[in-house]
């Protein structure tokens, strides 16, 4: 049959390619505001108002793994559920998850070059973001397939973020508030949880993780002033491990159920908050599907051990990668190390590549006592990674031994012959070096 010389031709692009020009609509990569959103959703058709019921989670450390837990007990329940959440890892697709009954699957890239070539069409070259322009992609993609939820992250802070532009969310929640992305949000904690706070709504429920006092205030009057009903961890429920086992507490009831298979005394506190979130969701999901989400839940590079091929450069190592970049992560960090050291000790040394806008000390600082020593090494192929020398010179100031290396294959090696004896890896800093890690060990996320 001979082609109509006269019809269109679909254009054909790469994805990556596509998704590079909307990074050349706007001179900066963040410039916090809504109303670049607003106007591109308003010509999409207000995708972002036709949302499955959506959980608006911001906070500072513990989004991603309190999000995952809460799509394994959604899933659990034969739910659909579509996930919003960022930065990616390896693959852009990991963003967008869009929800099947029997477990969603990430944006294939077909699905996904329509909706940015639509987009960007829409758009017609106006000034946005690249993280405006691409949640707009997500909801409407989630707003042409059916689901029983939509689990929002936000990106940066939460009154200012994108993902703001829902206006009537069906349930908030604000992980723990520490320091960081101080030069948008504030230098003090209070002014962050002001920022976080700023997704709060009038008569919706917000789920509140553990909280430091002066963060809890701020969020208490932020909710105040608006007339949003808050749930308050350690008032309104209560999750902890007892005999091997994690318990949970709230108004309705008691439940026993088995550890979180994501590892690390935080992941008790993030799956009490999913925990929460959902009990007070109105979703009516079963017992057997909180059981179930704490054996099937996944989040990758979070304190994830790896066996691929960077894990064979260092064979009687224990190799762990976790993209944890801030004082909250570092110390969770710590506090998992430590557990695991109690369990099976062994020498602990801390591979780090961080960037430049990270308070590199306060990462480290909770390992002063815990690591041998801290490698620090660059981030591949980003210009904005520490100088490794600088990097170590603050992991020594922080009260540990630091060395350099070129590299984190590299690094392993010179572990692998240095230590002398089985050692525990933990590679971490930056969620653009856990990125790297995962492709180079070979085990990308799906």
């Amino acid at each position: 049959m001979t082609p109509d010389r006269g019809a269109s031709v679909p254009e054909k692009v790469d994805v990556l390619d596509l998704l590079h020009r909307f990074t050349t609509l706007h001179p900066r990569a963040w410039d916090l505001g809504l109303e670049r959103l607003v106007r591109l959703l308003a010509d999409l058709g207000s995708p972002h108002l036709r949302l499955p019921p959506v959980v608006h989670v911001a906070g500072t450390n513990g989004k991603g793994s309190t999000v995952a837990f809460m799509r394994a007990m959604l899933e659990a329940d034969a739910r659909a559920v579509h996930v919003y959440s960022s930065p990616h890892l390896v693959r852009f697709n990991e963003r967008i998850r869009i929800g099947a009954p029997g477990g969603g699957t990430l944006v294939s890239d077909e699905a996904l070059t329509e909706a940015l070539l639509h987009c960007e069409r829409v758009n017609a070259g106006q000034p946005i973001t690249f993280f405006e322009a691409t949640t707009a992609v997500a909801m409407q993609l989630f707003s042409q397939n059916a689901a029983d939820a939509t689990l929002l992250e936000v990106g940066l802070g939460g009154r200012l973020d994108a993902t703001n532009v829902v206006e009537t969310p069906h349930l908030c929640a604000i992980t723990p508030v520490s320091m960081d992305h101080m030069s948008f949000l504030g230098d003090t904690l209070e002014k962050i949880a002001g920022e976080k706070a700023g997704i709060l709504k009038r008569d919706v429920t917000a789920v509140i993780g553990p909280q430091e006092p002066d963060a809890l205030e701020v969020i208490r009057a932020a909710a105040n002033r608006v007339g949003a009903p808050l749930v308050v961890h350690g008032q309104d429920y209560m999750a902890y491990e007892e005999h091997g086992r994690l318990v949970y507490q709230d108004a309705f009831g008691l439940l026993d159920l088995p550890l979180p298979r994501l590892p690390g005394r935080h992941q008790i506190a993030n799956a009490g908050l999913a925990l929460a979130c959902m009990r007070h969701s109105g979703f009516d999901l079963s017992d057997h599907a909180f059981d179930a989400a704490m054996g099937n839940v996944t989040w990758p590079g979070r304190l994830q051990k790896l066996t691929g091929d960077l894990a064979a450069l260092a064979p009687s190592c224990d190799v762990w990668l976790d993209g944890g970049h801030n004082a909250g992560g570092g110390q969770a960090l710590a506090e998992a190390m430590a557990d695991l050291e109690e369990r099976v000790p062994r020498p602990l040394y801390v591979v780090s590549g961080m960037l430049r806008t990270k308070d590199a000390s306060s990462f480290f600082a909770p390992f002063e006592g815990l690591a041998r020593q801290v490698v620090a090494i660059p981030i591949p192929k980003h210009e904005k990674s520490y100088d490794t020398v600088g990097l170590a010179s603050s992991a020594a100031e922080a009260g540990t031994f630091a060395s350099v290396s070129p590299s984190l294959e590299d690094a392993l090696q010179e572990i692998e012959m240095a230590a002398g004896e089985p050692a525990r890896i933990l590679i971490c800093g930056s969620l653009y070096l856990a990125g790297y890690t995962l492709k180079a060990d070979g085990s990308v996320p799906v």
